[in-house]
């Protein structure tokens, strides 16, 4: 399970990478490049620590998945608004949910 975890943030982190590039080219929102991009490269680290450190990098990958949770289900319940949020909160509950699995399962 721990393999299937860390392959997702790996995917997780490369779609809300490109998201983040896509906000900007749409929109030339920078902080919508900046904040792509680090919270690609944080999910990234997560399944990168997980071989060495399974403990460290699900959990790292929880607190990841819940702040980008924590960003986007408010500001979808405020706007109403399907892109990016419903994507994002759908990839965000599915990390954290990956993560506490292979945490359970050892």
């Amino acid at each position: 399970m721990l393999n299937i975890a860390r392959l997702y943030y790996f995917v997780f982190a490369a779609l809300t990478a490109a998201g983040g590039v896509m906000g900007f080219v749409k929109a030339s929102s920078k902080p919508s490049l900046i904040a792509g991009v680090i919270s690609g490269l944080l999910l990234a680290g997560a399944g990168l620590w997980m071989p060495s450190n399974a403990k460290g990098g699900c959990i790292f990958g929880i607190v990841v998945s819940a702040l980008l949770l924590g960003r986007f289900l408010p500001a979808y319940l405020k706007k109403g608004a399907f892109m990016p949020a419903v994507p994002m909160i759908v990839l965000s509950i599915v990390g954290i949910v990956l993560a506490v699995v292979a945490l359970v399962r050892g």
